[in-house]
C-alpha cells in the first residue's frame, strides 16, 4: 500500500483511502459510528476521508475534493459513482472511484434481510463497474469498500451453492473471469478483466474488506 507521506500525490490519495477505511472500520467496530445501510456508510466514510485531506496537502498548488453519487456515462448507460476522490497538482490530475457495499443481517426497517446471493453478485458487478470507470478514463483507479455482519459470507462452511460462483469469502481469488450464473431468476453477464484476492478484517461484530483489481 502506498505511503501517506509519499511525494507522489496520487499515491498519497490511495494511502488516504486506505487509512480512512481503517479508521472508519475501527470506529464502526467499536460502535462509535452507527451504520445501518449503504447511504450512512457513504456519508460517514466520506467524513473521515475529508478530515484527512488537509494533512496530505504538501504543495501550495495541490488540492483534493470528494464527490458523492457522481453521475457518469459508461458504455451509453447512466451510472452513479458512490464516491469520487479527485486530486490536482498543477496540471496533473488523478481520480479514484470508490464503490461501497453494506450488508446488515437486520435491514434498516428492522426486518431480517435475506438475498445474500444478490449481495455477492452485486459486489462482482461493482468490480466490473470500477474496471469500466478506469477503462473509460473517468478515474485512474477503482476501489471497492465492503462491510457486513454475516460470518458465513466471510467464512462459509462450504461452497456448494450456485451463488458461490460469486465467491466473496476471505481469501477468495479470481479473475480474469466471465460470470453468467443466474441469480434470483435473472440472467447475469459480468466480465472481469483484472484479478482479485479478497481479504476481510474483523472489528467488533463487523467484517470489513478493501479490494482493488490488478492486471495479470
Amino acid at each position: 500500500m502506498p505511503s501517506i507521506e509519499s511525494e507522489s500525490f496520487s499515491k498519497r490519495m490511495r494511502a488516504a483511502v486506505n487509512l480512512s477505511w481503517i479508521i472508519f472500520s475501527r470506529k464502526v467496530g467499536n460502535r462509535l459510528i452507527p451504520i445501518n445501510k449503504e447511504a450512512s456508510m457513504q456519508l460517514q466514510y466520506a467524513y473521515v476521508l475529508q478530515q484527512l485531506l488537509p494533512l496530505i496537502i504538501f504543495h501550495e498548488n495541490e488540492k483534493f475534493e470528494i464527490e458523492l453519487e457522481t453521475g457518469v456515462q459508461v458504455n451509453g448507460r447512466s451510472r452513479e459513482i458512490d464516491l469520487l476522490f479527485k486530486g490536482e497538482l498543477g496540471d496533473k490530475k488523478h481520480s479514484i472511484a470508490i464503490e461501497m457495499k453494506c450488508y446488515r443481517t437486520l435491514a434498516s426497517s428492522g426486518g431480517t434481510r435475506g438475498a445474500t446471493d444478490i449481495f455477492m453478485k452485486d459486489l462482482h458487478e461493482d468490480f466490473y463497474l470500477l474496471e469500466q470507470y478506469v477503462s473509460s478514463e473517468i478515474a485512474q483507479e477503482g476501489v471497492s469498500l465492503v462491510m457486513n455482519d454475516l460470518p458465513r459470507l466471510v467464512n462459509p462452511k462450504n461452497k456448494n451453492a450456485k451463488c458461490c460462483d460469486y465467491d466473496i469469502s476471505n481469501g477468495a481469488s479470481f479473475g480474469p473471469i466471465i460470470l453468467t450464473t443466474p441469480i434470483g431468476g435473472k440472467s447475469v453477464s459480468i466480465t472481469l478483466r483484472k484479478s482479485y484476492t479478497l481479504s476481510w478484517m474483523k472489528y467488533g461484530d463487523f467484517w470489513f474488506m478493501e479490494a482493488q483489481g490488478v492486471h495479470t
